[in-house]
């Protein structure tokens, strides 16, 4: 009874989220699909992936990382011209 309950419970949270509805017409497009892909897996992923917005967070963070990387490489060669200095005095 505990195991069908969980699995009940289960079943309903991916109902509530969405997330039934989506698989259920991935696995559709894949069942009309009439060349059939190599990889099954391959196919949910690419339409999985395409049929869900991009968050603006993600976005917002990766331009944070470029800007990161910019200004650590530009520390890093300042270290580099520092370590430089240094060693001359």
């Amino acid at each position: 009874q505990a195991a069908d309950s969980k699995r009940e419970q289960f079943r309903q949270y991916l109902e509530k989220s969405g997330m039934l509805d989506m698989l259920t017409k991935v696995l559709v497009a894949l069942y009309e699909e009439p060349e059939k892909p190599d990889s099954a897996l391959d196919f949910l992923k690419h339409h999985l992936g395409a049929s869900a917005p991009e968050n603006p967070e993600i976005e917002a963070l990766r331009l944070e990382v470029a800007e990161m990387k910019e200004k650590y490489e530009a520390v890093m060669e300042e270290n580099k011209k520092l370590r430089t200095k240094v060693k001359v005095y």
